[in-house]
């Protein structure tokens, strides 16, 4: 199956739009995983195990895996989702976005190195920096386009003029242009955040039922039934909500596995009785 499809499948059979980030800290794991020289595989492992019945999708946070040279630990989680809980689909939280020959060395880092089903971008320098990954058709490409940090209005808000002279804010720009002008392979999400649900809402309208990763629940206090009343598609479904730290830290002990299972439980429920 292609990303699309795994993700609609991975949100009816576990009932489930949450996205579980895996950004691992090791300062923060549990004592008794901290001299081990492979804890970053072994806790992001466990996480994953103890809540892949209750995800739509996995976002491991590359830069947390790279500053540690830990980039072989991702690669070995993401083959180990793949294995152990397949049909659950991986998002490589990198923000790529460059030109030429660049871009397509992203992809292939993205896609065949690390073995994602999507990969977050950046839409800023314009489509010939996002079409190698357009072009796989059977990836999912996953734009920022609102997202959910609060110096999003320095830039996201700016008005600007489409070609037909019409203005808009540029997040909308965004959205439209992705919708309308970048999806021929229906394989386009965007990312905006939990943090503005008067702006999800607006996103929402303009691309209809495409998929939406939205940040920002949870640690950075995104309401989650704002969320769902202003992000869901026609079909209930739509949203990859995303929560890490929340998840990833309930607990310090060596029940973390546990404890982030008990925390995923409880914001799939939350969302499931606001849809």
């Amino acid at each position: 199956m292609g990303f699309m499809q795994m993700l609609e499948a991975a949100w009816a059979r576990n009932d489930s739009l949450v996205c579980v980030g895996l950004d691992p800290e090791p300062q923060r794991f549990p004592a008794a995983l901290r001299d081990d020289p492979d804890a970053v595989f072994r806790f992001c492992a466990a996480i994953v195990d103890a809540t892949a019945d209750l995800v739509c999708a996995f976002k491991p946070q590359i830069a947390h895996f790279a500053a540690r040279g830990a980039e072989e630990a991702l690669q070995r989680l993401i083959a180990h989702i793949h294995a152990q809980h397949p049909g659950v689909p991986v998002i490589l939280d990198a923000k790529r976005g460059d030109i030429g020959s660049t871009a397509a060395y992203y992809a292939e880092e993205a896609f065949d190195r690390y073995g994602a089903d999507a990969v977050t971008l950046n839409p800023y320098l314009g489509r010939d920096a996002v079409q190698p990954f357009l072009d796989r058709a059977d990836k999912g490409a996953v734009l920022l386009c609102r997202t959910s940090n609060p110096g999003a209005r320095d830039l996201q808000d700016l008005v600007v003029r489409d070609a037909a002279g019409g203005e808009r804010r540029l997040y909308q720009h965004v959205a439209a242009t992705v919708a309308r002008e970048w999806n021929a392979n229906g394989n386009c999400l965007l990312v905006v955040g939990a943090t503005y649900p008067e702006e999800l809402a607006d996103v929402r309208r303009i691309v209809g039922d495409m998929p939406l990763l939205v940040p920002g629940v949870g640690a950075q206090g995104g309401d989650v039934g704002a969320v769902v009343r202003n992000g869901r598609s026609a079909a209930g479904t739509g949203l990859l909500i995303s929560s890490s730290r929340a998840i990833l830290y309930a607990s310090a002990g060596a029940d973390y596995a546990e404890a982030a299972r008990d925390a995923a439980l409880a914001l799939r429920d939350a969302i499931n009785r606001c849809r």
